[in-house]
């Protein structure tokens, strides 16, 4: 049993009737053993069982009730934070804590994102206890100072490097000579100790993490070059000692400064790779213009972007950025969009039309209203979603976490068995050389950074490749889950079908496009949808509409308007037969019409049938290629809809998904989603993200398609800023080539450290005379972290 207790400030309990309620439903929740909700102070005191529930389970539940937990959030750089162990170190520390609802360390970029309750512990505290153990926190919030840290540290290991090699050429030159020199092993000392306080860090976080009863790469390191090093510096100062039992004093100068040397190269490339990794936010960041050119008193004034307040009127010419969101009032344009959905065909847009901010204005100039600003514009919104996808962690990470706790100390243990072993066995004339230089190659060469950078630097690089080409990931969990899934269940308006009508047919007595005339100018004053899709036909064959002098509506058979003193009769097939008009010549065609699931309108002018007009959902152009490259890859689709069985059967027939699921409501999705599943799929469900959030929700994945709004991200694990098919292959397929890239990252780095340590501990000596240099170990380290991250950077390159 490991119980704890928080306090809570909640927003929104205006009564003692939402006191109470919080507390039902608190005290109803396994693992809940107290819960006292106090109304006057507006407080919560809650003890929970952590093995059951956690404190963020039951934030989340105070603000799904309505109401608002007061929390705060820290975000923290901790440079000397080097390998998985130490990233292992700190979060068990702090998860620990009292206050502490949950730690997001991302080793990729150093960070650590911590969500605490402030009535329970403070930002200083926090930092307090990250000093204590052994490292070194710094408050930083805004991209641009991440950004601005990441080259302080990369600048800062360079700066090191180019010291250490400085001195460590010399001393190899040294070392390798054949000649003896005077004073040669204190001239190497001397040339050694500008090269140690370059690494010193690696000393200092050793001392820290063993005054804290624990281990870690600096550990590792630490221990392998400082033995190196103070063995040397006896063997310079005492060489008596030696000679008194019949030794050659050896000095190893040249194994801790080039492991070090080899070491700094490493992590510096490492932080130039990883800054590479985490671009993708600071790229989206540099997408929203600095300024903005609003109407004031008539006039047109630059103002900064951040200065600009919801109702301003903004100006923007050819080729500019549109500033943020918001409804065009005045022109039209076409909208190139591709940075923030992934679409490269530019949007048309005119007055009524919305507009996304960081967008480029193509062609001709208009004015705005702005609709949303700060962090509510659809950009900031996606680094939003973004940066909390990249500091998740997938569930396949918590493995080599759990691991990385236990990797310093066991590759401390096999290193000192390998002196014990190389002291006894070896011949007396080599035994404590080849125990050193063993004992400091298996130190060296142990790496449990590429075990830790493994997962994030592919999480990140994937859902930052994403985010660029419109698929926002919510979190590592849902793109490792996205991977699994075998079953796709479609919504079909608006999801396969375009979601609104459209002409499809026209069959006429006389000319098509007179016809278009007067049925069009007929529908102008109807607010039937199906009137629209004949406005928008007859509007994209340039045709020029008359006003109608009388128009009556005829409630469940059409309408009778007057065009150019010309009546005319739109309707069903029941208004045509009560008005006398003779429609037998065209009825089997209509018949056709509505096994194919559309609606007939009946056309005739001064009492005479003229023609009918097809109206109906279509599908979108990609449905049919996108699902078939879906079945390709082994996945089941099903289709789901509330129309009739005839409409969902002729869709699911031009797109060829063989199990539909027709008239279903609305409420009824969530229930055949749970269905599916209990048949042991694995299910991602895909629709609009509003009308089916509740299947978005319930599904193991759920996808929305759409333009990024608020709902749409909420309900949805996925959300897609294109509107079509594709972008399920898209995100799928990223999805698999991202776990791919994990396996192999893990298998790299298991593999890596499997066959490394045997070698380093000289296993393979007896049978091949094997035995591996210290320097070799320290390159081999360097270059798997290295390795990680550049596989991890192929992402960049995947085609979606």
């Amino acid at each position: 049993m490991s119980e704890r207790n928080f306090e809570i400030y909640i927003d929104g309990m205006d009564c003692a009737a939402c006191a109470a309620a919080i507390e039902k439903n608190l005290k109803g929740l396994t693992g809940i053993i107290f819960a006292n909700i106090n109304f006057a102070a507006g407080k919560a005191d809650i003890k929970y069982e952590n093995s059951i529930i956690s404190a963020e389970d039951i934030i989340n539940i105070i603000n799904n009730l309505g109401y608002q937990a007061v929390t705060a959030s820290l975000q923290l750089a901790i440079a000397d934070m080097n390998c998985a162990s130490c990233a292992v170190e700190i979060e068990k520390k702090l998860s620990s804590t009292f206050g502490i609802i949950n730690t997001n360390i991302n080793l990729v970029n150093n960070m650590v994102t911590i969500s605490y309750i402030p009535e329970s512990i403070s930002s200083s505290d926090i930092k307090k206890i990250i000093i204590n153990t052994g490292y070194t926190p710094e408050e930083i919030a805004p991209e641009k100072e991440i950004e601005s840290f990441e080259k302080k540290y990369y600048n800062r290991l360079k700066k090191r490097f180019l010291i250490s090699l400085l001195f460590t050429l010399p001393i190899l030159v040294i070392s390798m000579g054949m000649m003896d020199i005077p004073y040669k092993n204190w001239i190497l000392l001397i040339l050694s100790l500008p090269v140690i306080i370059a690494g010193s860090r690696f000393y200092t976080g050793a001392y820290k993490a063993f005054r804290n009863r624990s281990a870690n790469m600096n550990t590792l390191i630490a221990v392998g070059t400082g033995s190196a090093f103070i063995y040397s510096l006896i063997a310079t100062a005492y060489p008596e000692l030696f000679v008194s039992v019949g030794r050659k004093p050896q000095v190893y100068y040249e194994v801790a400064t080039v492991i070090i040397t080899l070491i700094l190269v490493g992590r510096m490339l490492e932080a130039r790779a990883r800054g590479k990794v985490s671009s993708a936010i600071r790229r989206l960041m540099e997408l929203q213009p600095k300024t903005a050119r609003v109407v004031r008193n008539g006039n047109e004034v630059s103002i900064p972007v951040d200065d600009l307040k919801v109702s301003n009127v903004i100006v923007v010419r050819p080729g500019e950025k549109i500033p943020v969101d918001g409804e065009i009032i005045e022109g039209s344009s076409t909208v190139d969009e591709s940075m923030i959905t992934g679409e490269s065909i530019p949007v048309e847009k005119k007055s009524g039309d919305l507009v996304i901010g960081a967008t480029i204005n193509k062609t001709g100039s208009f004015k705005y209203r702005t609709t949303k600003i700060g962090r509510d514009t659809v950009l900031q919104q996606i680094i939003s979603l973004v940066k909390e996808a990249q500091a998740s962690k997938a569930p396949i990470q918590h493995l080599t976490d759990k691991i990385s706790g236990y990797f310093v100390p066991g590759v401390l243990v096999i290193a000192i068995l390998t002196f014990i072993i190389w002291y006894d066995l070896a011949p007396d004339a080599i035994r404590l050389s080849y125990a050193l230089i063993s004992f400091v190659s298996v130190l060296i060469i142990a790496c449990p950074c590429a075990l830790g950078l493994a997962t994030p630097t592919a999480i990140m690089v994937g859902t930052g490749t994403g985010a660029e080409n419109g698929i926002l990931i919510k979190s590592g969990e849902s793109l490792e889950t996205a991977y699994k899934i075998n079953t796709v269940i479609f919504d079909k308006t608006g999801t396969i079908t375009k979601g609104e009508p459209e002409v499809t047919d026209i069959i006429s007595n006389i000319d098509k496009k007179e016809l278009l005339f007067y049925t069009a100018s007929a529908e102008r004053v109807s607010e039937h949808p199906l009137a629209m899709a004949v406005i928008k036909k007859a509007e994209s064959e340039d045709i020029s509409l008359s006003m109608p002098k009388e128009f009556r509506a005829q409630p469940g058979y059409g309408i009778i308007a007057q065009i150019n003193d010309k009546e005319v009769l739109i309707g069903n097939q029941k208004l045509m037969e009560d008005s006398n008009i003779e429609i037998k010549e065209i009825i089997d065609r209509a018949n056709c019409l509505y096994d194919e699931g559309k609606t007939v309108i009946f056309i005739a002018i001064n009492n005479n049938f003229e023609g009918v007009i097809a109206i109906a959902d279509t599908i979108k152009p990609d449905s049919k290629s996108a699902i078939e490259d879906l079945e390709a890859m082994g996945l089941e689709v099903i289709m789901l809809t509330g129309d009739n069985n005839k409409v969902a059967e002729y869709i699911a027939r031009q797109v060829r998904i063989e199990r539909v699921i027709a008239e279903v409501l609305p409420e009824d999705k969530v229930n055949l989603v749970k269905k599916i599943q209990d048949e042991g799929r694995i299910v991602a469900m895909v629709g609009d993200g509003i009308n089916d959030a509740p299947a978005l929700a319930q599904a193991d994945i759920g996808i929305a398609l759409g333009t990024g709004t608020d709902v749409a991200m909420e309900s949805a694990d996925i959300t897609l800023m294109r509107g079509n098919l594709s972008s399920v292959v898209s995100a799928i397929k990223l999805s698999k080539k991202t776990i791919r890239i994990i396996r192999q990252n893990l298998f790299f780095a298991f593999i890596y450290n499997v066959l490394s340590i045997p070698i380093a501990a000289g296993v393979f000596y007896p049978l091949f005379g094997i035995l591996l240099s210290p320097v070799i170990a320290a390159l081999a380290m360097a270059l798997s972290s290295l390795s990680v991250v550049s596989n991890s950077l192929r992402l960049r390159r995947i085609g979606l």
